[in-house]
C-alpha cells in the first residue's frame, strides 16, 4: 500500500471532521466543527483555484489517502498566522539592569506579548487517524506542505513556522496554571476550546500587556516555557531536520516552542519533465524523492525511489502518474526526501 499527499475538497468533510474530533488533545487549528471545516475546505479550494500574489487570508488544506482512497491525514498551511485577527505569542528577551552607584548589573529573562508572527506563515493542524501508516503520512504531509510552498512561493511569507504543543503532566498544564489561570480563572482545555472555534485574539486582549519577569514566576512554570509536550518530540525532531529552528517565541496558552524557518533557504527542489515507462534498473538515482504536480487546483505529491534516468527525466510508472494526475513531459516537481525511520508507505 502506498500514500499519496493532494489538495484536500469538500468531499474529505467527513474524513476530517471524524480525526477533529478523534484529536487528543484537542488541535486549536482544527475545531471540531463541521461549519467552520466546510468552509475551510471551501476557501481552500477557491484560493488553490485562483492566482494570488501575495499571501493574504488564504488556507491550505492537503490530506493524505491511500491506494485505496482512504483518507487517512490532514494539515493545513495559513498563508498568514494573523490574516485576519493578530496571532499572539510570548517571546522571550532579556533586560538588563544596572547601576554604576552600586555596581551591580542583573541580566533578567522576561516574556513579552507579541503579535510579530502575525506576519509569517503557519504550518498548522495535522492529525491522523490511527492507521498502521500514520507515522508515514505524518512525513509525507511535512514534505507535501513545504512542497506547496516551494511551488508557490508567492502565496506565502517570507517566514514559516510551526507551533508544537506545549508540556503537560497529570491532566494539568503548568504554563497555564502559573500564568493564564491568574487572568482567565478557566481551566485550559475550555480556553484551548474557545480559541479552536474562533479567533485566538481574545487571548491577547485579556492578558496583560506588561512583560512577565520569569524570576518571579514559579519553578514548574518557568521550566514548561519553551517544553514540548511529549506527544510531540519526534514532530519536534522531523521539523528540524527539514531546516526548522526553535525560535524566541512560546505559545500564550501552554508555553509550548515555536520552530521557525526562512522559506527562501528551505529546498527548492529542481523541474524535471515525466516519462511514463517501467522504472530503470541502471542506478542513475537510487535516493527517496518527493515528487510534486505543477497544477494548483489539483497539488499532488508522493515518494518514488529510482526514478531519474539518464538523460534527467522522472520516470514513472502507468499507476504513480494516474495517481499524481501528471502526463509525459509534464514538468514535476522532484526534491530530496529526508528519511526518518520506516519509510514503508511512501513510495511507489
Amino acid at each position: 500500500m502506498s500514500l499519496i499527499a493532494r489538495s484536500a475538497t469538500t468531499a474529505d468533510i467527513d474524513a476530517i471532521m471524524a480525526m477533529a474530533e478523534a484529536a487528543r488533545p484537542a488541535l486549536t487549528n482544527l475545531p471540531a466543527d463541521r461549519d467552520r471545516l466546510e468552509a475551510r475546505l471551501a476557501a481552500s479550494e477557491a484560493a488553490l483555484a485562483h492566482s494570488v500574489d501575495r499571501p493574504g487570508d488564504e488556507q491550505y488544506v492537503l490530506v493524505v489517502e491511500t491506494d485505496e482512497g482512504e483518507v487517512i491525514a490532514t494539515a493545513t498551511i495559513r498563508a498568514l498566522a494573523g490574516g485576519r485577527d493578530a496571532y499572539y505569542t510570548y517571546r522571550r528577551e532579556t533586560l538588563i539592569h544596572a547601576s554604576q552607584q552600586l555596581d551591580v548589573r542583573r541580566e533578567v529573562d522576561i516574556l513579552s506579548i507579541s503579535h510579530e508572527m502575525s506576519h509569517a506563515s503557519l504550518l498548522c493542524a495535522l492529525a491522523t487517524t490511527d492507521h498502521d501508516l500514520a507515522d508515514s503520512a505524518r512525513r509525507l504531509l511535512r514534505a507535501a506542505r513545504l512542497a506547496l510552498i516551494a511551488r508557490f512561493p508567492e502565496r506565502f511569507a517570507s517566514t514559516l513556522f510551526v507551533a508544537l504543543s506545549g508540556y503537560r503532566e497529570a491532566g494539568r498544564t503548568p504554563f497555564w496554571d502559573g500564568v493564564g489561570r491568574h487572568f482567565f480563572s478557566r481551566d485550559f482545555d475550555e480556553i484551548h476550546r474557545a480559541a479552536s472555534l474562533g479567533s485566538r485574539s481574545f487571548i491577547g486582549e485579556v492578558m496583560p500587556p506588561f512583560p512577565l519577569y520569569l524570576p518571579l514566576l514559579d519553578d514548574p512554570t518557568r521550566e514548561a516555557i519553551g517544553r514540548v509536550g511529549d506527544n510531540h518530540a519526534n514532530a519536534l525532531r522531523a521539523w528540524q531536520q527539514q531546516g526548522f529552528a526553535l525560535s524566541r517565541h512560546v505559545d500564550l496558552l501552554d508555553g509550548g516552542p515555536l520552530l521557525e524557518a526562512a522559506r527562501d533557504h528551505l529546498p527548492r527542489g529542481q523541474w524535471l519533465t515525466v516519462q511514463v515507462g517501467d522504472t530503470p534498473d541502471d542506478g542513475a538515482c537510487s535516493e527517496a524523492l518527493l515528487i510534486a504536480s505543477q497544477r494548483s487546483g489539483n497539488f499532488r505529491a508522493r515518494v518514488v525511489t529510482r526514478h531519474i534516468n539518464e538523460r534527467g527525466q522522472c520516470v514513472l510508472d502507468d499507476a504513480c502518474a494516474r495517481s499524481l494526475s501528471v502526463a509525459v513531459d509534464e514538468p514535476v516537481l522532484v526534491i530530496p526526501f529526508t528519511r526518518a525511520g520506516d519509510t514503508e508507505g511512501l513510495s511507489c
